[in-house]
């Protein structure tokens, strides 16, 4: 079973206030293979990238994706700590990127349980880091998985934009642990552009996955 989120600003609250704990790891994956035919047929023409601001309980505000990561273990900013890390703050950790359309379940965010209480909001989007932007042919979908309760679903694919980047939804988390999604798919001229619309505040240079 899951829950569509159809509208934009749709909300969908998940209750864990009898647990007062998260009964296991959050996952966010955004997929636009349907099988991987969709990747098979561009030939990789199109790279979609999954990524997400973060602000913790503390204060903290970072974001994580391809281009511009987040400090892993030991605050390093090299390849093998731009994931985040998932083992210690922020606790969300991005799995690697599907460079060309090769992993037949897109990409993943994985946010643990363990640490999920220190997390504020999260607002996941995607954007497109090479190709044109054609958001209907990809007919992608961000799914948010919470063990225990309904899948959480957004889809795109009826956009006709020429923007690259989208920011899909948001994800708070109070302080009684209850989650609430709400779908934003709003469109953007980078992350800049994006973070002036949710008050981000930081500040960016031009990245490469090289």
């Amino acid at each position: 079973m899951a829950i569509e989120l159809r509208k934009t600003g749709d909300k969908h609250r998940i209750n864990l206030e009898k647990t007062k704990a998260f009964p296991g790891e959050i996952k966010i994956n955004l997929d636009w293979s349907k099988g991987g035919f969709m990747k098979k047929l561009f030939g990789g023409a199109i790279d979609l990238d999954l990524g997400c601001f973060y602000e913790l309980k503390d204060g903290t505000k970072m974001l994580i994706d391809g281009l511009q990561f987040s400090h892993g273990r030991g605050g390093r900013r090299d390849q093998a700590t731009r994931q985040g890390c998932y083992t210690q703050k922020p606790f969300i950790w991005h799995m690697g990127d599907d460079r060309g359309g090769s992993a037949e379940s897109g990409e993943t965010i994985l946010v643990n349980p363990a640490g999920a209480s220190n997390i504020k909001r999260i607002i996941v989007y995607t954007f497109i880091y090479e190709g044109v932007a054609q958001w209907a042919q990809t007919d992608a979908v961000v799914k948010v998985s919470v063990p225990g309760n309904e899948d959480i679903i957004v889809k795109m694919g009826e956009q006709n934009t020429n923007k690259k980047f989208c920011a899909i939804a948001s994800i708070e988390i109070g302080d009684d642990n209850s989650l609430e999604v709400q779908k934003l798919v709003t469109f953007h001229d980078g992350h800049s552009d994006c973070d002036r619309r949710y008050g981000w505040g930081f500040n960016y240079a031009p990245g490469s996955k090289e």
